[in-house]
């Protein structure tokens, strides 16, 4: 199993930007991929962006690309989204996600992932 810790959210004005963090820990070896994932009150949770582990290809939602930007450290064991010009719609509690087998599977859906991060919240303001 591994556990997952986000940090980095806030308040931010829109325009602005934040940087989270996903510290993974535990059998971190037996992962093949990460991302993130949000969701804003009352909706369903939504791909953001994945990175895989080794290789460090990069899979965004459309409505992110040139705006947000994942990466990784591997020696930390933590991933990063960087997120730029936000906008009101981006609020939301970010989660970040660990693949464990893969087998094919889509990076887009929630079901492709084993490992669960509590979120962090992100409010962007007017």
């Amino acid at each position: 199993q591994v556990q997952l810790v986000e940090s980095g959210g806030g308040l931010v004005q829109a325009g602005g930007s934040l940087r989270l963090s996903c510290a993974a820990s535990g059998l971190t070896f037996s992962m093949r991929a990460m991302g993130w994932f949000r969701q804003a009150p009352g909706k369903e949770r939504v791909f953001v962006a994945a990175i895989r582990w080794n290789g460090g290809n990069t899979y965004y939602a459309d409505s992110m690309k040139g705006r947000f930007t994942i990466s990784r450290d591997i020696a930390k064991n933590t991933i990063y989204l960087q997120m730029n010009s936000l906008k009101p719609e981006d609020a939301a509690v970010y989660h970040c996600a660990a693949m464990g087998t893969y087998y094919g599977q889509s990076f887009y859906n929630t079901g492709s992932y084993d490992s669960w991060g509590q979120g962090t919240q992100v409010t962007v303001t007017v």
